[in-house]
């Protein structure tokens, strides 16, 4: 979902994950930033596909992206490993195991866990 999103969008999508924003303040954390009605455009965009929704506060609207963890989520780790990790998530969950300097046992249980789900899809 995240990922078909224009550049721009998936852009501004990710400012607005890190908490509210105008649409100047938007622009100000943009790279090579589009012009003030360009971003506004490209909220209005963001919010007819149900992924940002605003409120007025003053004389401004302020932006905030609407709660789809899960989706976000999903979405985000696929684009990291496609852009990190050749798109192997093998690659991936070995990099990820490699920062965890010390795993709990239940942590371990849960990847274990895990791990067996994904044989038995694989049957």
């Amino acid at each position: 979902m995240i990922a078909g999103l224009p550049r721009r969008e998936r852009e501004i999508f990710e400012i607005l994950c890190g908490g509210e924003a105008t649409a100047a303040e938007v622009r100000r954390q943009m790279s090579d930033a589009p012009s003030h009605s360009a971003v506004r455009t490209l909220l209005a965009r963001l919010e007819a596909r149900g992924l940002v929704r605003h409120r007025s506060d003053d004389q401004a609207y302020v932006y905030r992206s609407v709660p789809q963890a899960s989706k976000v989520r999903e979405s985000a780790l696929q684009q990291l490993v496609k852009t990190f990790f050749d798109g192997s998530a093998v690659s991936a969950a070995t990099a990820l195991l490699g920062i965890s300097r010390t795993l709990k046992p239940e942590d371990l249980d849960a990847l274990q866990r895990a791990i067996d789900e994904a044989k038995e899809r694989q049957s």
